[in-house]
């Protein structure tokens, strides 16, 4: 294949170390320790100390509405890592949860820094332990500022409630049934058995997800994403200095990103496709001579269910409306399947972290730690975030 030139910002730049924090519901460790936690581990993955650590990312910024979404900021998680970054970012901006890893590219291509740890903080489930409505959109006062005003009026509570406008219309549109779409929950969970951080490992079967309780029709408990505490954080390295680190760098081969629609608060199209990700995806594959086939996994975004099929589509990974028909029985997006998805259990039965789970996921199967959950000889991978703003990237091991 005929390498893309090196003048684009990502090709500068690897993967060079990967972690995680204890993932509960709730963790006894407050948000900074979880935070401390996921980003020393990540630095020591990558073979760096803290001192050498040049920049911090994060996204979004400290939330001072609660509910667990934002706990940390950038300057206090550098406090607390003892570290003295000449470049930081904390956006509510961009595009999502990849924003602060795009930005994070930018600013090392450029030269304002080295090595640059991006974590992202949740926690929800100690926020819902102590306020059940605390994740809903309405908000604590009469008024709803933001992007909220545009959904809650209307008795969107949730994005479970957008969501499912989503998939009643894909259903209506394309056929298909809620047998389709419940073989991602089901292959969530058999992965998540597999992986010893997820929070559900129990088995689940196809009667168990159509039995579940509907939450916002047609989708039910098991179309939602679990709220957890946790944090994960990776480390970027520019490419000279990544060949000299502990681990093989991975290589961020592309990145697409766009904003658009529900990012703030507006619709686009027909219900059955995200433009915007469709956007994000044409970007990316204009960065790269790979092709889908060429994907050895992929880690695609499932706050709820009916977002990986859309994701799917919108990357070009199944075309329009057959993404519920890839999915059926589970035997092409299984482990040994065509392209192996999700695979340690995603959002659906690993945890809510906000993408970034995907992302710790990817880096967990291209430097072969997956143990039984391994994708033999996985060299590339493909993880899709957000719902909102829109962000892909593929990572691959030479």
């Amino acid at each position: 294949m005929t390498a893309l030139p090196e003048k684009l910002a990502e090709k500068q730049v690897c993967v060079t170390g990967a972690a995680q924090s204890e993932v509960a519901r709730p963790s006894s460790r407050s948000a900074l320790q979880l935070t401390a936690d996921a980003c020393l581990a990540a630095i020591a993955d990558a073979g760096l100390s803290p001192r050498e650590i040049d920049g911090i990312a994060t996204y979004p910024p400290k939330s001072a509405e609660g509910g667990g979404i934002a706990p940390v900021s950038t300057s206090e998680a550098a406090a607390v890592l003892g570290i003295n970054p000449r470049w930081i970012l904390a956006s509510g901006e961009g595009f999502s949860h990849m924003a602060p890893i795009f930005n994070a590219v930018t600013a090392i291509a450029c030269g304002l820094a080295r090595h640059v740890v991006v974590f992202r903080t949740v926690a929800q489930a100690s926020a819902r332990a102590q306020a059940r409505a605390s994740t809903l959109m309405s908000g604590r006062g009469a008024r709803v500022e933001g992007t909220n005003a545009w959904t809650v009026p209307f008795n969107a509570l949730s994005p479970i409630n957008m969501f499912a406008l989503y998939a009643q219309a894909y259903f209506d549109k394309y056929g298909a049934t809620e047998a389709q779409l419940g073989a991602l929950a089901v292959n969530a969970r058999r992965h998540a058995a597999h992986n010893p951080a997820a929070i559900y490992k129990a088995p689940l079967t196809l009667d168990d997800y159509l039995q579940s309780r509907v939450i916002s029709s047609p989708l039910r408990l098991y179309d939602c994403d679990a709220h957890v505490d946790g944090a994960t954080a990776i480390v970027l390295s520019h490419k000279d200095a990544a060949k000299d680190l502990r681990n093989p760098p991975l290589h961020i081969e592309a990145m697409g990103m766009a904003v658009g629609g529900l990012w703030a608060g507006r619709h686009e199209g027909d219900f059955t496709s995200l433009p915007a990700a469709r956007r994000a995806g044409e970007m990316l594959w204009s960065r790269t001579s790979l092709r889908p086939t060429d994907l050895d996994c992929a880690q695609i975004y499932d706050g709820f269910s009916i977002h990986t099929w859309l994701w799917m589509e919108a990357l070009g990974l199944v075309p329009q409306g057959e993404a519920c028909r890839f999915a059926e029985g589970g035997t092409r997006i299984a482990m040994d399947g065509e392209l192996p998805l999700n695979t340690g259990g995603g959002q659906l039965s690993a945890g809510r972290l906000h993408g970034y789970g995907h992302i710790h996921e990817a880096c967990v199967q291209l430097w072969h730690r997956g143990g039984s959950r391994q994708v033999l000889d996985a060299r590339t991978c493909l993880i899709s975030n957000g719902g909102f703003g829109y962000g892909a990237m593929i990572l691959r091991r030479d």
